[in-house]
């Protein structure tokens, strides 16, 4: 077993890892990544990527099911679920391919393997339990991620309950479906289950839908779901009570009081837990707090040295938010002065019909600081784009300081508003006011414009509703 020497070490080769590893190489770096499965981790091998191609089927079937409104008929289409899965598989070797490309381009080494803290600037990998190498670098950055949380009474079985990955693998499609959990997974499963024909049941313990959404933008979605025919129940606890041969039981407790429903399959999609077991922390400066490592603003740990980012350091659980963040962390311990990481101008994006975008404070949370506010709507159906692409169903909320005229929050639903709200985060970047905004010039006709009469709005000037 060779020991390795090292200028920079990180632990996971998920999406915050790996560019890690690439911008320490740029910035002239020796550099290693220590990967225990695939290149891209669970994002790109397991998560945001297949899912997005299991949602694009679903936008396809969802197109389908309307050919009529756009001049077309068809008989006898149906889908091929092995196909689907089989796509979706196929999206996500093709990227972690990519991945591997972009380590042997920037001269990185990567070992496959867990690696463990060993000592000061040490790390151990092992791997089927046998020693693989020894790691010395004076920086070693922990980007070991996440995974499922299970909670007691709703534990995954792999075939009549499931975790994200059983169900991103279908081998065949159930008729009824209970999804646990209403965050950005659960919903996105719903919603891709819900437009392949399934009787969706929706539960979340608390009181709405889409929880770390805008209040107004939670309310828009549960009507949304339940027009499509979904059945939510919030400020529900779901726990299993029987397990059949092809179906499971479930009691749902309400106000004290319990139902039971059966159905063919339970998604368990109640949050996620940092990766923090089996590092060596033990004995080391690290904390960990409710799973997750403390850093401070350049990732640094109490342990000098060592660095975590990503999800293993807490929240937002955004595969965005760990790149920025290992960009940050490598580029502070190259002697560089980046600016710390504002968590207020992170996008997050839900991929379900419609999509769901939001950056900044929601308006609760503007008021509940202290900010006194000005508020602006713009429904889609008074967009022009909107309406010719037969995607007629969302709206746009923007929210102002109404002292000094900045923008809070930004709060979007509609068709493709995930490639939208990006608009709304280079305003907030650049600490944009609402005189540029209402100032640019949108171009015509786009859905984009909803974003400019929501500005307007605000300021009671909107123009086209």
């Amino acid at each position: 077993m060779a020991e390795q020497s090292f200028d920079v070490v990180v632990v996971g080769g998920g999406p915050g890892g790996y560019v890690t590893a690439i911008r320490s190489s740029q910035l002239g770096f020796k550099t290693a990544v220590v990967e225990r499965a695939d290149l891209g981790g669970i994002c790109l091998n397991w998560g945001c990527i297949p899912t997005k191609a299991l949602l694009r089927s679903a936008e396809v079937q969802h197109t389908l099911d309307r050919l009529g409104e756009f001049g077309f008929s068809a008989e006898g289409v149906k889908f091929d679920l092995d196909k689907i899965v089989k796509r979706s598989r196929g999206v996500a070797k093709q990227l972690s391919a990519g991945v591997s490309h972009l380590m042997k381009k920037n001269k990185i080494t990567v070992i496959y393997g867990t690696a463990k803290l060993a000592g000061k600037n040490t790390l151990a990998v092992t791997k089927d339990d046998k020693p693989v190498a020894t790691l010395k670098a004076p920086h070693i950055i922990l980007a070991t991620g996440a995974r499922a949380r299970v909670l007691p009474g709703l534990e995954p079985d792999g075939k009549l309950v499931w975790t994200y990955r059983e169900a991103m693998v279908p081998t065949s499609m159930p008729k009824s479906l209970l999804v646990v959990g209403s965050g950005a997974i659960g919903i996105e499963f719903a919603s891709f289950y819900r437009t392949m024909g399934v009787d969706v049941t929706v539960v979340e313990v608390l009181p709405r839908v889409l929880p770390v959404e805008d209040e107004e933008i939670s309310a828009y979605m549960q009507k949304a779901f339940e027009k499509q025919g979904m059945k939510i129940f919030t400020d529900t606890k779901a726990k299993i009570v029987k397990k059949g041969a092809d179906s499971v039981t479930v009691a749902l407790e309400k106000a004290g009081k319990v139902t039971e429903i059966t159905v063919d399959r339970v998604i368990s999609a109640v949050g996620i837990v940092g990766n923090v077991e089996n590092l060596g922390l033990e004995g080391t400066g690290v904390k960990v707090d409710r799973t997750h490592i403390v850093i401070d603003e350049f990732s640094r740990t109490g342990e000098p040295g060592v660095y975590a980012i990503g999800d293993v350091a807490g929240p937002p659980w955004l595969a965005h938010k760990a790149e920025h963040e290992g960009v940050i962390c490598v580029e502070k311990i190259a002697g560089k002065n980046p600016e710390p990481l504002n968590a207020g101008n992170i996008p997050g994006c839900t991929y379900c019909r419609p999509q769901v975008a939001s950056v900044g404070l929601s308006e609760a949370k503007a008021k509940a600081a202290g900010y006194q506010v000005k508020v602006g709507h713009f429904p889609f159906i008074g967009n022009g784009k909107a309406i010719a692409l037969g995607e007629p169903d969302g709206m746009v909320k923007t929210i102002f300081d109404a002292k000094t005229g900045a923008l809070l929050g930004a709060h979007m639903v509609g068709a493709e508003v995930t490639e939208m709200i990006q608009g709304f985060v280079i305003a907030r970047t650049l600490e944009t006011t609402e005189v540029e905004l209402m100032e640019t010039v949108f171009p015509h006709p786009t859905v984009s414009e909803a974003m400019h009469e929501a500005v307007l709005d605000a300021y009671g000037q909107v123009l086209n509703f």
